[in-house]
């Protein structure tokens, strides 16, 4: 059970900004208890999108800190970060599962207002489809295809 909070933990606090891998973690118990690999995508996954949502909050209480003189990013790192989601709009976060660009991807969502409701199954298909790939390559079920 000790094991389950860690995964879930890693994967929450891997879809923030802090540098943690749940993969890793991931990995090791799909490993060491591969029959367990569905409880093991659900866990890591919810995580994932619990931190994700995380992010999609903060971006929506952004907006009231903007002016304040310690804020992290100036008026035109913003913008342009709006600009390049108006683009892509919602299927942008399909690829909130890649490092470095899926946690800001998730935090512009939020300042952007995108739905919660959209946000939530398109991140969830792709955190989800990221460990079911990763679960996929670590047990050597593409080999049976």
């Amino acid at each position: 059970m000790l094991s389950l909070w860690a995964l879930f933990f890693s994967a929450l606090g891997a879809a923030t900004l802090l540098p943690l891998q749940s993969e890793a973690v991931l990995v090791g118990l799909l490993l060491r208890e591969p029959q367990a690999w569905a409880t093991l995508l659900l866990v890591a996954t919810a995580g994932n999108v619990l931190g994700s949502v995380v992010n999609w909050l903060l971006g929506r209480a952004i907006e009231h800190l903007r002016d304040k003189r310690w804020f992290p990013f100036s008026a035109a790192q913003l913008e342009r970060a709006q600009q390049r989601y108006q683009r892509w709009g919602q299927w942008s976060l399909l690829l909130s599962w890649m490092p470095v660009i899926g946690d800001p991807l998730t935090l512009i969502a939020g300042i952007m207002r995108e739905p919660f409701w959209r946000f939530l199954l398109l991140v969830t298909v792709a955190k989800a489809g990221r460990y079911a790939a990763l679960a996929m390559i670590t047990l050597g079920w593409f080999h049976a295809w």
